[in-house]
């Protein structure tokens, strides 16, 4: 029930200090990322620079998108996507590396 000229909120709202701590961790991965290309890893290189990537995404997609406080299917379902981009990197790399 919403009561006039007030909106009612399902979840308590996220605390600015949260958002900060998430986007020092974004900066954080950003310079890792950066140094990662730097550092003579052959082809591992790339693939840490994915799982870097994918965790700043997943953070990214959980605090600023708001999915962590939201209902359980739609974690579910992002976790299809994730599953579904996992195998799409694997196979990727398989071929990239059979070459």
């Amino acid at each position: 029930m919403q009561t006039e000229g007030k909106p009612q909120f399902d979840h308590a709202l996220v605390p600015y200090g949260v958002y900060f701590k998430v986007w020092g961790a974004l900066v954080l991965l950003t310079v890792l990322t950066v140094s990662v290309s730097y550092l003579d890893m052959k082809h591992v290189r790339v693939l840490t620079a994915l799982l870097i990537a994918t965790f700043k995404g997943s953070l990214v997609v959980l605090y600023f998108m708001h999915i962590r406080f939201e209902e359980r299917m739609y974690a579910y379902m992002i976790m299809v996507v994730l599953a579904t981009y996992a195998i799409f990197i694997g196979l990727t790399f398989v071929d990239y590396w059979y070459r």
